[in-house]
């Protein structure tokens, strides 16, 4: 499997600094800032690009586990909210909020319903940040 990678340069201090981010692939570049990141500056942040991995993994991951239940899937919406909470230790990703919104021919609610519930399990991305941070999902079918 490849290994992927993303590049972040900052410069100056904390408040005053500024950086960029560059995904490995080319698909993206932006700056970023105390700004974006903690308040609501323009440009992006690290907890914005977690919130695209996520939503984007875990539409393709529901994909697969509805295919491999037999059911094709028209369309899969995700949006993931990431939560980025300041407690005693400092900052911290508390809690994911997966909204997902999905057109699936022939299949029954309660079946859709275990079928997320599995792949919010066991996305990789959710695998690798549910230890650490709460994960919700509110699916649905269109």
């Amino acid at each position: 499997m490849p290994v992927r990678s993303a590049d972040a340069r900052w410069e100056g201090t904390l408040q005053d600094g500024k950086g960029q981010m560059r995904l490995g692939g080319g698909a993206y570049e932006g700056a970023y800032s105390f700004s974006s990141r903690f308040e609501d500056g323009s440009g992006t942040n690290p907890e914005e690009l977690i919130a695209a991995a996520h939503a984007g993994c875990y539409s393709m991951a529901l994909s697969a586990t509805l295919g491999r239940n037999g059911f094709e899937p028209k369309r899969i919406d995700t949006t993931a909210k990431v939560h980025l909470d300041k407690g005693d230790a400092g900052f911290s990703i508390t809690k994911i909020d997966l909204v997902t919104r999905a057109e699936v021919d022939g299949i029954e609610p309660a079946k859709f319903d275990e079928l997320a519930e599995d792949t919010k399990r066991n996305c990789p991305v959710s695998k690798l940040l549910a230890p650490g941070a709460e994960i919700t999902l509110d699916a649905t079918l269109a």
